[in-house]
């Protein structure tokens, strides 16, 4: 609160946006318009073919912006009618040809019980995501895959600074699993990732890559291009300070938890997700939801 002279020759307090001299908060809440958000369903089965329309879109993104390496990276999606399982990428069918006929849906003990043509499932997608689903009822989706730059930060041993308005969604936020034992194909790894993930919407898996979660598909799959983009900036930014001797700016933690609060929320994941998913659907004129 600060005080505030009137014309009249009174002072009153009014609230004022810390981080934004001069606005006051419900000025700043008039500035700000209403978001739309996702859409509500009544009907399970029908949210069920919806979102896994959302979830070939978004490995159609994945695709687009090259985080597929083989056979490598999965995201999976609760299923809303049943929600202990859950929909994934069948095994060996590319990103860029994804289609909602072709996912598959995996019980808690790795069978799939329904879903494409071809049901093979990838043993490392099941004990990753099998166990944040388990351990984090709040989280819709999951993705995971080897993008060039979340693997190369992830050989560090580190995470990310917060050095870039982008980063501060991640600002205490992300964990670090400091732990290398190969492809994931036991159940104890998968859990002690989920252990490490805790409450965050994303960790860095060490000499691995990127991880993120979210309410959404969209939350989930923004977090993840967001963080690679991160990580990408970070490397740039620690090469170009250390080529001078010097080291990058950080963002002071009462600013970037501020900023958190705008750019770093579920909706605000959804949101800046939104722009994606238009795209891809007008690129590939829906071919995706067959």
């Amino acid at each position: 609160m600060a005080p505030h002279a009137e014309s009249n020759g009174s002072s009153e307090k009014i609230a004022i946006a810390t981080h934004e001299p001069g606005l006051s908060e419900s000025k700043a809440k008039v500035q700000m318009p209403k978001f739309p958000g996702p859409p509500k369903f009544d009907d399970p089965y029908k949210e069920r073919e919806y979102l896994k329309g959302r979830l070939a879109a978004a490995f159609r993104i994945f695709g687009k912006y090259g985080f597929d390496e083989g056979v490598a990276g999965h995201i999976t999606l609760r299923d809303p009618v049943d929600p202990s399982l859950f929909w994934v990428n069948p095994f060996g069918v590319a990103f860029g040809l994804m289609k909602a006929s072709d996912l598959i849906l995996v019980d808690h003990d790795g069978q799939v019980v329904d879903g494409g043509p071809v049901r093979l499932l990838n043993a490392a997608a099941f004990m990753i995501h099998g166990a944040i689903h388990r351990a984090r009822p709040d989280v819709m989706a999951a993705a995971h895959s080897h993008s060039i730059y979340g693997r190369a930060f992830c050989s560090l041993g580190r995470k990310i600074d917060t050095i870039t308005q982008d980063s501060c969604a991640f600002h205490d936020d992300h964990a670090l699993y400091e732990s290398f034992n190969g492809i994931v194909l036991v159940e104890k790894e998968g859990n002690d990732i989920a252990a490490c993930l805790g409450n965050k919407k994303a960790a860095l898996l060490q000499n691995h890559g990127l991880l993120t979660v979210g309410k959404t598909v969209e939350e989930a799959v923004f977090w993840f291009c967001s963080l690679e983009k991160c990580c990408q900036a970070q490397l740039m930014a620690d090469a170009a300070a250390g080529g001078r001797g010097g080291e990058t700016v950080k963002i002071h933690d009462e600013d970037a938890k501020y900023t958190y609060k705008t750019v770093g929320t579920p909706m605000a994941g959804w949101f800046s997700a939104k722009p994606m998913f238009d795209v891809i659907h007008k690129e590939t004129n829906g071919d995706y939801l067959s």
